[in-house]
């Protein structure tokens, strides 16, 4: 009976064992080694994330995807890199139907007449060793503002599921809806958006 209960256990451990070289991964390359070139959005895993104050009382939390854009890497000189994406609008997302395309109407983002929201970067400034600073122009609702976001390095590396060289970041910043023309409701329904962007980009 010791025997049989030990040999499952037995078994896994050999599977690891002769698993575990295929499964290893080189070292993850610092910042300023990662591969200097053209990179695209890859957006299966690029989201853009969005808080805001519900009266006071909860919070509001939805996402857009669909991404699309460019990224120029020069790990070396960040002065020489450049960031153009592109975001549909009615990719919105709250989990609740009625609410999404309320989103979409004229009433707020007005996804037909302006279907995207935009950001092209003008400076990028590190910060840190794995970080950096990102101003640009975003532009939402056919207004243009001068915004700065705060970007995170995660990794860089083959995707072991695609085979893509791919480098991950994480951005946050703080916009006000109202800048853009994005009114209703304010200031009731908070004004103050918090964005969490996950961005995937790969190497061409």
């Amino acid at each position: 009976m010791i025997t049989l209960l030990r040999a499952p256990a037995i078994a896994a451990g050999l599977l690891l064992a002769f698993a575990a070289p295929a499964l290893a991964q080189p070292a993850d390359p610092k910042p300023d080694q990662v591969q200097a070139g053209a990179y695209t959005v890859e957006p299966s895993h690029t989201k853009v994330l969005f808080s805001l104050s519900h009266l006071g009382f909860t919070t509001w939390y939805g996402e857009f995807g669909n991404a699309s854009g460019r990224l120029d890497l020069d790990p070396k000189s960040l002065t020489a890199t450049s960031l153009d994406v592109s975001v549909p609008v009615d990719s919105v997302n709250t989990n609740n139907a009625k609410l999404d395309g309320e989103l979409k109407s004229a009433d707020w983002f007005d996804a037909a007449k302006y279907p995207a929201m935009t950001f092209h970067s003008t400076k990028i400034v590190r910060t840190g060793e794995a970080t950096a600073d990102v101003e640009g122009d975003l532009t939402i609702h056919g207004v243009t503002h001068h915004e700065v976001l705060h970007a995170k390095f995660n990794r860089a590396g083959v995707n072991m599921m695609d085979k893509a060289y791919t480098a991950g970041f994480e951005v946050s910043g703080v916009i006000k809806r109202s800048d853009f023309g994005v009114k209703q409701y304010v200031p009731y329904v908070g004004d103050e958006v918090t964005l969490i962007i996950s961005a995937g980009f790969e190497k061409k």
